[in-house]
């Protein structure tokens, strides 16, 4: 049930309104999405999708930037108002979900007969760069082309990077890694292992990396090992918040043991931090307590 405060804010804004085509510039919210989805800025679109109890009008739309800035209207103030303080953090977790409109704002609980709204981040296709092109790099190829990342590998021998050993990858550089790093343009959507052959160029990666915004870096190698390269950038005085944000040693603990085993766990990590999950079990049944054997 809608407060009635809100439904007569809601049914006099809809008597008053002029035509969705007008108020919205539907030209230039859709030029917009094509923008966002061809590499600029992301946006979020929000549609209506069913008006509940409210004279709204179902494929309403309102676009949200990251500023918080609007274009065009779900049909009120007060809804697109609600929706653009929630639509902030969908951008930091890609999201994609419909919610509720409740006596206390919006939910992801499913109320049936309740006003609902659709949320969508627009942005191009999430790219995965893999440093390193070895057996591990390869299998992580495999694996986020198959998750449709857009995929590209950096490797700084011919032999192995080679367009024909890994078909997956998108793009295949063969290139000095400091070099070809420099080149490649990362942003929050761009997700960066380094798997390369060595902690020595594994360090003249990451130097490369930080700093850029990307989304996710990870970097392969034991605790001592990553401690020793992480100490050396320290040393030098890069940023130490950067540094704590590179994900080392890399990966989601399930035991791995395969290359492919090893490209699972570290393509779960970065689905995880990119929707903001907590990489908890789902398994559940009633009446089992954590930690005892059925």
């Amino acid at each position: 049930m809608l407060p009635a405060a809100c439904s007569r804010t809601w049914a006099a804004g809809a008597r008053d309104r002029p035509s969705r085509a007008t108020l919205t510039g539907v030209l230039e919210l859709t030029q917009r999405l094509l923008e966002a989805a061809r590499g600029g800025r992301p946006v979020v679109v929000a549609s209506v999708l069913e008006p509940g109890p409210t004279p709204l009008e179902p494929g309403s739309r309102l676009l949200i930037e990251q500023d918080g800035s609007i274009a065009g209207t779900l049909g009120s103030p007060e809804l697109d108002t609600l929706v653009a303080g929630y639509a902030r953090d969908a951008f930091a977790r890609h999201a994609a979900e419909t919610v509720y409109v409740t006596e206390g704002g919006l939910s992801t609980r499913t109320i049936p007969g309740a006003t609902s709204v659709y949320l969508e981040v627009v942005e191009s296709k999430p790219v995965f760069l893999v440093v390193g092109a070895g057996h591990i790099g390869r299998s992580l190829a495999k694996l986020a082309d198959f998750l449709d990342f857009h995929v590209a590998i950096i490797d700084d021998r011919e032999d192995f990077a080679d367009p024909v050993r890994i078909p997956e990858a998108d793009q295949v550089i063969c290139d000095d890694y400091e070099a070809a790093i420099d080149r490649f343009p990362i942003n929050a959507n761009t997700s960066i292992v380094m798997v390369t052959r060595g902690h020595k160029q594994d360090e003249l990666a990451l130097r490369r990396c930080l700093g850029r915004g990307a989304g996710y870096i990870g970097m392969i190698g034991s605790k001592r090992r990553t401690s020793t390269v992480l100490q050396h950038l320290r040393d030098e005085g890069f940023d130490p918040g950067e540094l704590d944000r590179v994900r080392t040693p890399i990966g989601l603990d399930i035991a791995a043991e395969t290359p492919e085993e090893i490209a699972v766990s570290i393509v779960a990590e970065v689905i995880l931090m990119r929707r903001g999950g907590n990489g908890a079990p789902m398994y559940w049944r009633r009446g089992r307590r954590s930690g005892t054997a059925e």
